[in-house]
């Protein structure tokens, strides 16, 4: 085999494993949701207060007849409170065995297609933290992005 056909093996072989993630906006930072998990994104909307919950789950909305819990992304990760403005929008995340969740990004910023050579897989070992929510951090030109873990960010107990 030439090196072009080496390389065009190579470059079929890595568009085989892109994969979409949907760019949001928390705080300063750049987070990336896998798309496969997105259900729908909404603006902001009335949520209701459910008593006793954890302080990171605002409460319920109601989108077209489905309640849907809404968690706080900044609260979860221990940032600061949400400070809600025109570009705020609720990601409704579809889980197989877990139903819907809703969670509050800042803003949604782009699509972005990532291979797997432009991600590194996160080798931070935290048990708390928001590093505990990052599975990888994803290269897209000049831009780094830290590819959310969503199975983390759902199923963390709080040792509150």
């Amino acid at each position: 085999m030439s090196n072009n056909q080496i390389a065009e093996k190579e470059s079929q072989n890595s568009e085989k494993e892109v994969k979409q993630y949907i760019v949001v906006q928390i705080g300063s930072e750049k987070y990336g949701i896998d798309i496969s998990y997105v259900d729908n994104i909404v603006r902001m909307q009335k949520i209701t207060r459910v008593p006793k919950a954890q302080v990171y789950f605002k409460g319920i909305i109601n989108l077209r007849g489905e309640i849907v819990p809404v968690m706080s992304l900044r609260l979860k990760m221990g940032l600061e409170d949400d400070n809600f403005t025109s570009a705020s929008r609720i990601i409704i995340l579809k889980f197989e065995d877990k139903g819907s969740l809703g969670v509050i990004v800042d803003e949604v910023c782009e699509v972005v297609n990532l291979s797997d050579d432009q991600i590194e897989n996160n080798n931070i070992s935290s048990s708390h933290g928001k590093d505990s929510f990052i599975n990888g951090i994803g290269s897209n030109g000049e831009q780094l992005i830290s590819l959310l873990e969503l199975g983390a960010i759902v199923d963390e107990k709080d040792n509150a």
